[in-house]
């Protein structure tokens, strides 16, 4: 089945088509882009759970190895084992031999994640049943829980090559989410399987934004129910604005964002009807904070279409 919409197919085909055609990067500028995606993907998974570190304090953990205070070290901790959990990614996808999925990958990115903050259980299953505060969805006991990873990592090795990266990256994400393999650490690992499967595809690392938290939790939920469409438009939502950041880095002339109000102004529209044109993916958009900016050009790109149609 198709769970990814053509209008976000294509848009990222488009995008990667452009970002194929730069490569090769000069590792000077590819090492900064990568850096801030590596604390931009650190700070929002970890934030997503309850970190209360900000981007900056992160970057300063990370690169300064400060300690900031009234941050407790459990946060400092997990700031650093997200971090070159991250880093292992890269060194995988740029390792010679690939490596297969399976479930030991699974679980070495789950220790390196959780190393300093579960010591003994970071890397293994749980042992005992759990329940999921706020949430419906009552994970499998324990003793289903390796038979369904067993058939997770078959669905991954079956579907590499026959579903799209992004839409298979999505639903293997919420798959480790709904098993709830581990006693902690789940949902940062299933990010962190996303993004190897991107990696690996040629594509940037997937921001899920904190500020979209509720929203990441409520298309999971859907996902719970087999309806995966809005959960996998939402990755590709993120591997978007992702794509956005390498191209406007590499291009000669830079992409500049304005706000809808200053759209509406611009092309004599309202602004609530540029809202609902983002929140519905028809309009190719992103947030800064809580505030959808978008380029003039994709407003144009828009209004032609609408008039080809009509």
């Amino acid at each position: 089945m198709n769970y990814l919409q053509n209008i976000y197919r294509d848009r990222l085909k488009t995008k990667k088509s452009q970002l194929d055609k730069i490569r090769p990067i000069s590792p000077a500028i590819l090492s900064k882009i990568r850096e801030k995606l590596k604390i931009a993907a650190t700070y929002n998974s970890n934030a997503i759970e309850g970190n209360t570190l900000t981007l900056k304090e992160t970057f300063l953990v990370i690169n300064e190895g400060i300690t900031v205070r009234g941050k407790s070290l459990k946060e400092h901790l997990e700031a650093q084992n997200h971090y070159e959990a991250i880093d292992y990614l890269y060194d995988i996808v740029g390792q010679k031999s690939k490596i297969e999925p399976s479930e030991k990958l699974i679980r070495e990115i789950h220790k390196l994640i959780c190393s300093d903050t579960l010591k003994e259980e970071a890397g293994n299953y749980r042992k005992s049943n759990v329940i999921i505060n706020g949430s419906t969805h009552q994970p499998p006991v324990v003793a289903e829980i390796s038979p369904l990873m067993d058939e997770l990592v078959q669905y991954w090795k079956l579907n590499e090559r026959r579903m799209n990266p992004v839409e298979l990256a999505a639903i293997i994400h919420h798959k480790i989410v709904y098993i709830h393999p581990f006693t902690d650490g789940n949902g940062r690992t299933a990010r962190a399987i996303m993004d190897l499967i991107l990696l690996r595809n040629g594509y940037p690392l997937a921001i899920v934004l904190k500020n979209d938290r509720k929203k990441y939790y409520k298309y999971l939920s859907m996902a719970d129910a087999d309806n995966y469409k809005p959960f996998v438009s939402f990755i590709a939502q993120t591997v978007n604005w992702s794509l956005d950041l390498y191209l406007e880095a590499l291009s000669d002339k830079v992409t500049s964002y304005l706000s809808l109000s200053q759209l509406a102004k611009r092309f004599k529209l309202t602004e609530r009807h540029l809202n609902l044109l983002c929140r519905n993916g028809k309009l190719e958009a992103h947030k800064e904070g809580r505030i959808w900016v978008a380029a003039v050009i994709s407003v144009e790109k828009y209004l032609s279409t609408r008039i080809r149609q009509r």
